[in-house]
């Protein structure tokens, strides 16, 4: 499906900022959009990337007190100062080097409709076996988040890398599994998600910085604004739903969009 270049970014910046930090994995559904709209090449990979700075921001903003705390309140316990620093380190450190180390294969062989297929259905299943499955314990808050919780989260995040399997569903439940709260291990994902993130936009647009020109960067602001604003609504969503629902729809749903892709394609 061809559409004018502009409505094609406003669907993709849409389809980022919905999907980027509910558990449904916005890389899979850019693929999948992408191949739909005929969206393809390095130029739509790169924008991909650079409109991930939109949801940043929206984080950023939504939680503006959250990272300033990190900035300049005592370090104590919890997301404060160096300590909360320390813990977003910590969870940031597995996935850039396992990113770093597998970026080109994950771009040439790993982006297409089967292998996010198969990610969507994987962590589907994974969301509702863990719903089903977690334990009683009293749950932890993120003032009680220990250097080992956040390291422990990281290397479920590894799992993210690749395409289908989402980068929030593997930091919420890899929280849920070491005893956060739902609400908490959400939250985290959220702060998790701005080093990672950033550091993925940095190295990206650093090897394709030839790519930005006076025909694309009109198409990338778009998506830019189109992706924060939509995520602001999606964080805000996100939020209210898991204080009163467990994850068990989002996982069917991705039951439900893994077969009808394999069906179709």
């Amino acid at each position: 499906m061809m559409l004018p270049p502009s409505i094609t970014a406003v669907i993709m910046g849409l389809v980022e900022g919905l999907t980027e930090f509910l558990p449904v994995s916005s890389t899979g559904h850019l693929i999948l959009a992408g191949e739909w709209l005929g969206f393809e090449g390095e130029v739509a990979k790169t924008f991909e990337v650079f409109i991930q700075s939109g949801a940043i921001l929206a984080v950023l903003m939504a939680y503006r007190t959250t990272f300033l705390n990190l900035l300049v309140a005592p370090s104590d316990k919890g997301l404060r100062g160096a300590n909360g620093i320390v813990l977003l380190l910590l969870t940031t450190l597995p996935g850039l080097v396992g990113g770093l180390l597998g970026h080109r294969f994950i771009k040439e062989h790993l982006f297409n409709s089967h292998t996010v297929a198969l990610g969507l259905a994987a962590g589907g299943l994974w969301i509702l076996v863990a719903e089903r499955l977690r334990g009683h314990a009293a749950p932890r808050e993120l003032d009680r988040m220990t250097w080992k919780m956040a390291l422990g989260i990281g290397l479920f995040q590894c799992l993210a890398l690749w395409p289908g399997m989402s980068r929030s569903t593997c930091t919420i439940l890899g929280g849920l599994w070491l005893g956060l709260t739902r609400k908490a291990a959400t939250e985290y994902s959220f702060f998790a998600a701005v080093p990672l993130l950033a550091a993925a936009c940095i190295y990206d647009l650093a090897h394709n910085f030839h790519l930005l020109d006076a025909q694309t960067l009109p198409l990338f602001g778009i998506g830019f604004v189109v992706a924060f604003v939509s995520a602001w609504l999606a964080i805000r969503f996100l939020i209210q739903f898991v204080a009163h629902h467990t994850l068990a729809v989002f996982g069917w749903y991705r039951l439900v969009v893994a077969a009808l892709v394999l069906w179709l394609v």
